[in-house]
């Protein structure tokens, strides 16, 4: 093991940066090129997480607000003695992801990564949604974009990401005379791994991670920073995104409790993954694990988050916690008291950085697929529907692909979607590029999977039981992330959901393929569109043969689709939509079906079974 110095970002405050490479069971062999230490000094924290190219918003009510840039000046007018970090998830979920393209003609830039090393971010993590277009991309945008260093000390096994060159497991940075370890964490739950580009790429649990790199890093500096992209909670834990329990696998808990044994040098805990807003009035004694503070700022650049301390004779006193809010542009709204102005943000920085990156998408942005007057399709009526019932927008999206990829002479069957992925509606007016973004915001493929009829029962019977039931409507928050992984169908799929009594008892009934009861079709290979998050196993949301999440009691094992033949037809989800978008005529109640009674749910009552249908 060898630290090597790196040159810090320029735009940063970064005196010298290392970081440390080579085996982590190994001594350190060269630690005289470290300087000393003042020990003792002061060091002020800003830090973002899950920004997900939300540079400035290009759209809707909120048009016009420059997030990064607030971000910066608040940083700039800091002074000295500033670290401004990055907790990862740094791309996926604005139409800045198609600078990145999906393969390497198309890359032109990397947005985030762009955008950081001009405004002065000193370090990132990789987050798990870095990987959404494979670790190719993700290697060419930082090597060409990013002039700072990109932390992990988890993963591992890449054949395009190179350990040393594109990203290390830990660093040590001097700032203001002090030394500042640095140690990055991904989540090992839902990082998409086994895909086809980067086979052998890995992410292992977070503490045996930590255990090899913070014994070796602690002796060496004053205070530590573990920068964690694994999610506040542990295991089974409702926060942030999630709308009831959701499994993060080992996280900032475990993680926190495991720092605290190994070493008693001054140490934070920076997080991301679970979109959690965290001290929002100051450090709260419930983040605090065994000495440990955890931070994490929400998430797509609502909060800068601001950490003050002061270092003397190896203790840490945190002289002050922000959570600093992003201020919006809406100047017309009634309920936005404190809206953006033009001091709020760093405007040469957004006049020369970011605006150059947005111009790129900003002709797309505004591309007009189709004109909606039907109210069909709104989010209002989804919010519930994506994880409890047929949905008319479910049903338009599956349908829609399904219909795409006939029409490009694909021999496929039917389409299955997960509600979670509808993150948005399709409202009444003209619909554009980037609206569809809002609707569809993940980095998904299309791949086609085979299935029997016999599989694809039991595939029905699983998602039965994912089902948000009668008993929890209004006690489970259905407007966020529900992971259950509860999907829709195209509408050669038909079936009932009978609730029963509890979630292992429900199953799926009265099932036909194209008019076709199942049972007369066990034998048959169906062709089934789905997307790259279904077809490598929901991570989260239990897909995957672990128990289905989402606070579904009783350890019920999920489908494993990830044992289903498969090709990725290496087309885009989303680019699909709006093609067949773009080929219809304008969406209106003669032209969009309601419900056709594909799902049916037959919900339990306890005066006598399932009686109740809906």
């Amino acid at each position: 093991m060898r630290l090597r110095e790196i040159a810090p970002n320029p735009a940063g405050q970064i005196d010298r940066l290392y970081l440390l490479h080579g085996d982590p069971a190994s001594e350190l062999s060269n630690l005289d090129i470290l300087p000393t230490s003042s020990k003792t000094g002061r060091l002020r924290i800003f830090h973002f997480n899950d920004l997900h190219n939300h540079l400035s918003d290009m759209s809707g009510p909120t048009a016009g607000t420059h997030r990064f840039s607030q971000m910066v000046k608040r940083v700039r007018d800091a002074g000295d003695g500033v670290l401004f970090l990055s907790i990862g998830d740094d791309h996926t979920g604005t139409m800045l992801d198609e600078l990145i393209g999906w393969n390497e003609d198309a890359f032109i830039l990397d947005p985030s990564y762009r955008a950081y090393s001009a405004g002065g971010v000193d370090a990132s993590v990789l987050g798990n949604h870095e990987f959404d277009r494979g670790s190719y991309l993700l290697a060419k945008g930082i090597r060409q974009d990013a002039a700072f260093p990109i932390l992990s000390a988890n993963v591992h096994g890449s054949e395009h990401l190179e350990i040393g060159r594109d990203y290390a497991p830990a660093a040590i940075a001097v700032v203001n005379g002090l030394r500042v370890g640095m140690i990055g964490l991904t989540t090992h739950v839902e990082t998409r791994v086994g895909q086809k580009g980067d086979p052998d790429l890995a992410v292992s649990p977070p503490v045996a991670s930590l255990k090899k790199y913070l014994p070796m890093l602690a002796p060496l500096v004053d205070v530590i920073l573990v920068m964690s992209h694994c999610g506040y909670g542990d295991g089974a834990h409702k926060s942030g995104k999630a709308s009831d329990v959701r499994d993060i696998g080992e996280a900032d808990f475990a993680i926190a409790k495991a720092a605290a044994k190994i070493t008693d040098k001054p140490l934070l805990l920076l997080g991301a993954h679970t979109h959690t807003r965290l001290n929002e009035n100051g450090l709260m004694s419930e983040n605090v694990f065994d000495g440990i503070p955890i931070f994490q700022t929400e998430c797509n650049g609502r909060y800068l988050g601001e950490i003050d301390i002061s270092i003397e004779a190896e203790k840490m006193l945190i002289n002050t916690v922000h959570l600093h809010p992003i201020r919006l542009n809406m100047q017309g709204a009634a309920d936005n008291a404190n809206p953006q102005t033009p001091q709020d943000y760093d405007s040469e920085f957004q006049q020369t950085v970011v605006d150059p990156i947005l111009s790129y998408v900003t002709q797309a942005l505004g591309t007009e697929l189709t004109t909606i007057t039907t109210r069909r399709l709104s989010f209002n009526d989804a919010v519930l529907a994506r994880y409890r019932s047929e949905s008319v927008l479910a049903n338009f999206v599956c349908d829609a692909i399904c219909t795409r990829l006939i029409d490009l002479g694909d021999d496929v069957d039917f389409a299955l979607l997960n509600g979670a992925t509808l993150q948005g509606g399709m409202e009444r007016g003209t619909f554009t590029a980037g609206d569809l973004f809002d609707v569809l915001p993940y980095a998904d493929e299309i791949f086609i999977v085979e299935v029997t009829g016999a599989q694809l029962r039991d595939i029905l019977r699983s998602n039965a039981q994912r089902i948000l039931r009668s008993n929890e409507v209004g006690r489970v928050d259905h407007t966020g992330f529900l992971a259950r992984g509860f999907f829709h169908s195209s509408g050669q799929l038909r079936y009932r959901i009978d609730e029963a009594e509890n979630a292992a008892q429900a199953t799926a009934k009265d099932i036909t393929v194209c008019g076709q009861p199942i049972e007369e079709q066990l034998d048959r290979t169906f062709r089934v569109i789905m997307s790259t998050y279904l077809a490598l196993g929901g991570f989260g949301e239990r897909w995957n043969g672990k128990p289905i999440s989402g606070g579904v009691p009783g350890e019920l094992e999920g489908y494993d689709l990830r044992k289903l033949p498969s090709r990725n037809t290496g087309l885009v989800f989303r680019d699909e939509i709006a093609a067949h978008l773009s080929a219809q005529a304008a969406l209106t109640d003669q032209t969009v079906p309601n419900l056709d009674g594909r799902l049916v749910v037959s919900a339990f009552s306890t005066l006598g079974g399932s009686r109740e249908t809906e």
